[in-house]
C-alpha cells in the first residue's frame, strides 16, 4: 500500500474541514480556496507533525477481473422445407398446385399493375398541367375555391381604384403584382377591419390566383382611414386585373 502525508485544514469562513497532502501547501505555505464558499486564504505549512494515512489501491493500480466470454446460444437448425416431388400425391392429400384446372389460380403480376398505375398517374398529371397553362388556376384549383367575398360592411368604405394597380414582370422574369388603397369608417361608431381579399383574374374574367390580407390595424375610429399596400410575386402569367373585398368569415 502507499503512504500519503496529508495535513487538515479549515476554511475560516465556512468551517469546512479539508484534508490536502503536505506538499501542496509546501514549506512556504500558498493562497487556497475554500471549494464550498469560495472564500480564499493563505494556508501556512503544517507546524505539526503531518498525519499518514494509508490509502487504498485504485482501480487503475488493480487489474479489472477477466470476464469470461458469455457462452455461444445453441441455434436448433431448422427442418428442410418440403420440396415439390419428395413425396407423390395421392388424392388424400387433395389437388395439385400445379393443376391447370381449379382450384389453381394464376399469380398475379405486380410489376405489371405498378406499371398500369404509374402511366395513369402521369397522364392525369400532364393533363393537369396542361390546363392550368392552357386556361389558367380557374376556380377549379383548390388554392383559389373559395374565391367569394364576405359580406359587405356598410361603415367601412374600400377604396382601391384601377390606375393604383401596378402589373408587370421584373427583370429577371418575375411576375408582380401590386395594389393599393385606403379604409375608410364612415359610420358613427368604432368599426373592427375584418381581413380583406383580393382576386385576380384574366381576360375572361376568371379568378386565376387570390391572397389574403390582415389591415394594419384592426380598429378604426369615426372617419379615419388606413391605407392599404399590397404586392405579390410569382403569380400567373394569365392575371391582369384585382378585384378587392372583405373576405369571408
Amino acid at each position: 500500500m502507499l503512504k500519503t502525508k496529508v495535513m487538515i485544514i479549515a476554511c475560516p469562513a465556512c468551517g469546512t474541514r479539508y484534508a490536502v497532502p503536505d506538499s501542496a501547501v509546501g514549506a512556504e505555505g500558498r493562497t487556497v480556496r475554500c471549494a464550498k464558499c469560495r472564500h480564499s486564504w493563505f494556508q501556512g505549512p503544517a507546524e505539526a507533525a503531518p498525519i499518514v494515512l494509508e490509502t487504498v489501491p485504485t482501480a487503475e493500480d488493480v487489474a479489472p477481473p477477466v470476464t469470461p466470454p458469455p457462452e455461444a446460444p445453441v441455434v436448433e437448425q431448422a427442418p428442410r422445407p418440403r420440396v415439390y416431388g419428395d413425396e407423390e400425391l395421392t388424392p388424400e392429400t387433395g389437388p395439385s398446385s400445379f393443376e391447370h384446372e381449379p382450384p389453381f389460380r394464376p399469380r398475379r403480376n405486380w410489376a405489371r399493375l405498378w406499371t398500369i398505375a404509374a402511366v395513369l398517374f402521369a397522364v392525369l398529371a400532364l393533363g393537369a398541367t396542361a390546363a392550368l397553362i392552357r386556361y389558367g388556376a380557374g376556380q377549379w384549383l383548390p388554392a383559389v375555391a373559395a374565391n367569394g367575398f364576405g359580406a359587405p360592411q356598410p361603415n367601412l368604405a374600400l377604396d382601391f381604384p384601377a390606375n393604383r394597380q401596378d402589373r408587370r414582370t421584373l427583370p429577371d422574369g418575375t411576375q408582380f403584382f401590386g395594389v393599393s388603397g385606403r379604409v375608410t369608417n364612415i359610420g358613427h361608431d368604432r368599426q373592427t377591419l375584418p381581413n380583406l381579399l383580393i382576386l385576380l383574374k384574366d381576360t375572361h374574367d376568371r379568378v386565376v390566383y387570390s391572397w389574403e390580407v390582415v389591415p394594419p390595424r384592426r380598429v378604426l375610429a369615426p372617419g379615419e382611414s388606413e391605407d392599404i399596400i399590397e404586392a405579390v410575386t410569382d403569380i400567373p402569367r394569365t392575371a391582369l386585373t384585382a378585384d378587392i373585398g372583405w373576405k369571408a368569415a
